[in-house]
């Protein structure tokens, strides 16, 4: 579909009409009466002369035009390119049913505590939390996912997108401490339910990992539950780590500290929510969670049409180029004229 991104601009079309209405060129009669009798020619030949005179005057009169044409169409196309002439090509982009997932991640010091092994090695909770949350992205197909960190603080790494192999890569780049050393439970519920709210209801989840308690954020936990219950939104807890006494590698030595997880905070958020409360000590805790979810009502699928321009202003902008180009050539006229000219000569 063809459009004008400015077609307010096609007011400028008459303005040289007017100017010339309104401010003519001064031309006295009394100089062309002047020169009329002041000119008395005796000649000869004054049949052929008039002829010749009356011929050039002829080709006087056609480049005159033909400039006039020229200076018509070279306004035309310049008024034509300041409107943005546009080619319109509709795009439709479908979105299938699927569920509103946010992934709140916790990134406080505490996830780098060593009391996970994985073949015998001992491995950080950080690193056990990525192995679960990317088999988990990687079986969303149709989800949309988004993604918030928090530590001190809570910040949104990733928007709610259907592009679930670009929320792997950044979760795959989280590290510990990357939002403070803090715990700020309530603000990442309450920033994640922010981001929810503008999603359709009946499939808002929240999947809130953490491994400690609540200790920064301006936001209780509980009041952070409340208002997502409000919005419709349902909260998964999953608890990672051990309680007690848990090795942790700090100063370039391996220590012994003790941590605390919160399990009455977290399950009482989850209940508040209709969620429910689960420790991630292996990937059953990751399938139940799929369970869970796959029990929810989808939302129904979206389609939307957007007009993708593509810009034709180059057009019009090089007839005008060519037009000053002729102009330029052949100022008093067509190169007829100025052959002519040349043989009188």
């Amino acid at each position: 579909m063809f459009s004008f991104y400015w077609p307010w601009f096609a007011l400028l079309l008459p303005l040289p009409l007017l100017v010339r209405k309104f401010w003519p060129l001064k031309e006295t009669r009394e100089e062309f009466q002047t020169q009329g009798d002041a000119s008395t020619l005796l000649h000869p030949a004054l049949g052929r002369l008039s002829s010749a005179f009356t011929s050039a005057r002829s080709l006087t009169l056609a480049g005159s035009h033909q400039k006039a044409v020229l200076l018509a169409l070279l306004w035309v196309a310049l008024v034509t390119a300041l409107m943005r002439p546009q080619w319109l090509e509709p795009y439709t982009e479908v979105h299938t049913e699927g569920y509103d997932l946010m992934l709140a991640v916790d990134t406080s010091r505490s996830m780098e505590a060593l009391d996970f092994s994985v073949n015998n090695r001992q491995v950080t909770r950080m690193a056990v939390i990525k192995g679960v949350l990317g088999r988990f992205i990687q079986a969303r197909d149709n989800d949309r996912i988004g993604l918030v960190v928090f530590g001190s603080q809570a910040f949104v790494l990733s928007p709610m997108t259907l592009d679930t192999g670009a929320v792997h890569s950044l979760v795959e780049s989280i590290v510990p401490r990357m939002a403070g050393d803090a715990t700020a439970i309530g603000d990442a519920i309450g920033l994640a339910v922010k981001k929810l709210r503008e999603r359709p209801e009946g499939s808002r989840v929240l999947v809130l990992v953490t491994d400690g308690e609540n200790t920064a954020g301006s936001l209780p936990p509980e009041v952070a539950a409340r208002l997502a219950a409000l919005e419709g939104i349902r909260i998964y807890t999953i608890g990672v780590g051990s309680k007690g006494l848990v090795p942790f590698f700090e100063e370039g030595e391996m220590k012994q500290v003790k941590m605390e997880i919160d399990e009455d905070l977290l399950k009482e958020v989850a209940e508040m929510t209709g969620g429910a409360y689960f420790r991630a000590t292996d990937t059953d805790a990751l399938e139940k969670i799929y369970k869970r979810i796959d029990d929810l009502e989808k939302t129904q699928a979206e389609s939307r049409t957007v007009m993708i321009p593509a810009p034709l202003y180059r057009w019009p902008l090089g007839l005008a180029l060519v037009i000053l180009l002729v102009l330029g050539l052949f100022p008093d006229g067509t190169p007829r004229l100025r052959f002519f000219r040349k043989a009188q000569a």
